[in-house]
């Protein structure tokens, strides 16, 4: 088994930004991000020492006694390549003993029209969680949408852009919207947005600590703040992910002030321009729910992403082997019960200090 550690580190990374299914979630930064999970990242490498394949794990440890763990879009590997996907799974579930993991999950960046890779998965060990629409239902967005920014103008993106959201774009602009890119002090206005948007739309906020340490992590270079301003007030703002061949909209908050002057297709458009000047092959919108009927509570979300005419993706979806089937069996009757408790005293805790 070959780990990642202080040697191999650089070549690690190098590998992950050059390789095609490269992403942020795999990164040691984000490991760091999510410092209360432990994280280990193996390798699979060829005869002459290159990476052929890799895997960075999250390992959650409950009091020593179980864990889970968690590949968030991994591996990373030639999807075909069924011996070295083999080869990271058996390391991975030597590490599962070691953190006597119940459950072992991956969500691979791999397309579910990809029955090629299904079918090895399912050799391999794994099976697929099927028919998931809905964001709360899985822990990394299943459908998304995603611009093939390569070798185009601002001009040729604009173009093909719906009728729409051009409109909209141009309308922020004249209507005096600006951005600029705010820097760790900035996260404070950020959250307090997010806030705002979390109690108009009904979801969870993360703690403004949460931000402040993925700011530590993974900015300047790979995470940005950008905040839309309207007569001198922060309106809007969003946080994108650079790395690889890739930009991410990671989160997105906007004021219920000031909407009708369309701050959140400027900042769009705004990432789009960052994914080019940054020389990437594509923007990602992230996730949209897979249920496209006009009538449902999350169509807002796909319309409004789908006007800027990326590809509608939907990925494989969540890939897992249970290790311990009783301690799976409790933690699906218990586990839920206990994130709900969990859920709600956060909501009230955070009532409580607005």
């Amino acid at each position: 088994m070959i780990l990642v550690d202080d040697s191999n580190r650089e070549k690690y990374i190098e590998f992950l930004q050059k390789h095609k299914k490269g992403h942020f979630l795999q990164s040691p930064e984000w490991g760091k991000v999510k410092s209360e999970w432990i994280n280990k990242v193996i390798l699979v490498e060829d005869e002459n020492g290159n990476i052929k394949g890799s895997m960075s794990l999250l390992i959650r440890n409950f009091k020593n006694i179980t864990s889970i763990m968690y590949a968030p879009r991994g591996p990373v590997c030639d999807p075909h390549d069924k011996e070295t996907f083999e080869a990271l799974v058996k390391d991975a579930k030597e590490l599962a003993k070691q953190y006597k993991s119940f459950i072992f999950r991956v969500d691979p960046d791999i397309s579910n029209e990809d029955e090629e890779f299904k079918k090895i998965a399912k050799e391999i060990g794994f099976k697929i969680k099927e028919d998931v629409k809905d964001f709360n239902e899985v822990i990394q967005p299943r459908y998304v949408f995603r611009l093939d920014v390569a070798g185009k103008t601002e001009e040729e993106l604009l173009k093909s852009f719906h009728e729409k959201t051009r409109y909209n774009i141009r309308l922020a602009s004249r209507k005096g919207v600006t951005v600029r890119e705010g820097n760790r002090d900035d996260l404070k206005i950020f959250h307090k947005i997010m806030i705002e948007t979390g109690v108009r739309d009904n979801f969870l906020i993360r703690p403004l600590e949460y931000f402040e340490k993925m700011y530590d992590e993974l900015a300047p270079k790979y995470m940005k703040v950008l905040i839309a301003m309207y007569e001198d007030k922060p309106i809007a703002a969003v946080i994108p992910i650079i790395y690889g061949n890739k930009v991410w909209y990671l989160y997105g908050a906007s004021s219920n002030e000031y909407r009708n002057v369309m701050p959140n297709y400027l900042l769009q458009w705004e990432q789009i321009k960052l994914a080019l000047a940054n020389n990437c092959d594509i923007y990602d919108f992230r996730g949209v729910s897979g249920h496209v009927d006009e009538n449902h509570p999350q169509y807002g979300i796909y319309k409004f992403k789908k006007g800027f005419n990326g590809d509608f993706v939907e990925f494989v979806g969540e890939l897992y082997m249970v290790l311990n089937p009783f301690m799976n069996f409790m933690y699906d009757k218990f586990g839920m019960f206990y994130r709900k408790i969990q859920i709600r005293k956060a909501m009230k805790k955070e009532k409580e200090n607005r």
